[in-house]
This record gives structure tokens, C-alpha cells and sequence, in this order.
């Protein structure tokens, strides 16, 4: 498989640039099996790789500070022009396991809910749950850092997402995955990020980018061994928990996610 890619590379260098193609991506469990992609690929020498919340990616990119940023799909609705460049993307088609709301209270005796900093579409995603799936009204507290996790008390519950929302799970006495109640509202698949630039790049570059994301998927084995301890089965997450096609019935999820959140 490796001489396969090392072959492919080889294609790719002639690609034409005048400045290195800026990536911006987010460092969490669900997106190493991509980014492990790119550094182990010679397109590598073609992009910058910044890592950060996928909130401020968004900043980046309306900024023009990144060229390409997996982006939480939300806030492309408040972008003059984006494209989505790859056929890949961070996704679900039922449990995703790293975002969900957790809590010391059933669901249906929650009364406040603390929305995590970090990402716009989990956010968007749990105002559409409590409105169109459980039917519910609750106060919404907008996070603004780190601590408000601490506020898990009696009837206040927190939206987590990504590597924390793992951890969590150990801690709180009730979660409620996000991704399972969209798939039982809609019996669709979600797409939470997708690979996304605001403007037009060129074909050869993401064919390039495209094979590269593919590359990091097939060689997950080495991406969990190069993880070491992780106290989960990291091995089900990647194959069953993210789904990392854009496929058909993702893009309809998304399209139905975005009708959604203009109908809040």
C-alpha cells in the first residue's frame, strides 16, 4: 500500500504553486486517521497545517488566514462562498460518541443546558434536538470557556464535544448522544465538519487532497498504534462511531441540517 502511494505522490509534485496551501484542521481524536494522511504524504510540502478550535477555523477562514479548514458545516451558512473541496468529512450515522449532552438528571427533568465553546454545529444540532426531537424547552447558556463543564450539577446539564466528551463519560450519571437522536429524528446520516475553502482550488491539488485523506483511512492500525494509551476502544470509534464518506445520504442530512437551523 505504501509503494501504491509513494507512486501516487510522485504524480503530484509538479503540482503549481506560488505559496504553500494553507490547511486548518482541528487536533482531536476523530480528524489524527486524516491528518496522519498528510504527514505522511509528500503533498505535505505543499500545505501549511494549522490546528485549532473548529469555532476559530471559521475566524480563519472569513479572515483569509487559512486557505482550507475542516469547518463545523453550521457556519458555512454565514459564508459569502465556500466550497466543499473533499470527499471526506467528520460524520455519523447514529452514535457518534464524542458529542452529546451530559447530566445528573434524566433528560426530561433538565431544565438548563450549557452549550460548548469549541464548535457551532453541535450547538445548532442540540437547539434542533430539544425543539424538534424531545420537544422541549430549556434554557440555553452559551459557554465561554473551559470551566463551565463544572456547572454538571442537579438539573444543569452541558453540551461536550470531541476528546473531553469521551472523557465525560465516565463522570456523568446520564449522556445523550447527538448524533443517535439525529438519526432517530430523520433516519439520516450527520455531517458535523467538512473539508471547505473559500474559493475555488485547483482540481489537481484536490485530487491530491482527496487521496490523502483516503491513504490515512486505510492505515488506521498504524494511526491507533502511533496514539498509544487511550483509555477507549479508539479502533471502534474510527470504524463505527465516525463515519468519514460525504456520501449521498450525508449530503441529504446536511441539506435537511441546514433547512433546519434556518427554521429556529
Amino acid at each position: 500500500m505504501l509503494n501504491n502511494w509513494c507512486n501516487f505522490v510522485g504524480k503530484i509534485t509538479s503540482i503549481s504553486v506560488e505559496k504553500k496551501i494553507r490547511v486548518g484542521a482541528v487536533s482531536y481524536l476523530n480528524t489524527k486517521p486524516l491528518l496522519w494522511g498528510l504527514a505522511h504524504s509528500k503533498l505535505k510540502d505543499e500545505v501549511q497545517l494549522s490546528l485549532d478550535y473548529p469555532s476559530n477555523l471559521v475566524k480563519f477562514l472569513q479572515n483569509d488566514q487559512i486557505d482550507v479548514g475542516l469547518l463545523p458545516v453550521a457556519a458555512l451558512l454565514e459564508l459569502d462562498e465556500y466550497h466543499i473541496i473533499s470527499d471526506y468529512c467528520i460524520g455519523s450515522v447514529g452514535e457518534v460518541s464524542s458529542v452529546a449532552i451530559f447530566s445528573e438528571l434524566p433528560l426530561n427533568q433538565i431544565k438548563r443546558v450549557y452549550l460548548d465553546y469549541q464548535s457551532r454545529t453541535s450547538v445548532m444540532l442540540c437547539r434542533i434536538l430539544f425543539k424538534n426531537h424531545w420537544k422541549q424547552e430549556v434554557e440555553f447558556i452559551q459557554a465561554a470557556d473551559e470551566s463551565y463543564i463544572q456547572n454538571i450539577k442537579g438539573d444543569t446539564a452541558a453540551l461536550i464535544i470531541g476528546d473531553r466528551a469521551m472523557d465525560q463519560k465516565r463522570k456523568s450519571n446520564f449522556f445523550y448522544d447527538l448524533g443517535t437522536a439525529w438519526h432517530e429524528m430523520t433516519n439520516l446520516p450527520f455531517v458535523f465538519a467538512a473539508w471547505v475553502s473559500h474559493r475555488q482550488l485547483d482540481p489537481v491539488f484536490i485530487e491530491a487532497f482527496n487521496k490523502m485523506n483516503k491513504f490515512g483511512l486505510k492505515n488506521l492500525e498504524t494511526v491507533i498504534q502511533e496514539l498509544g494509551d487511550v483509555p477507549f476502544d479508539v479502533d471502534y470509534y474510527y470504524r463505527k462511531n465516525i463515519s468519514y464518506d460525504l456520501n449521498v445520504e450525508k449530503k441529504q442530512g446536511l441539506a435537511l441540517f441546514f433547512d433546519m437551523i434556518r427554521s429556529l
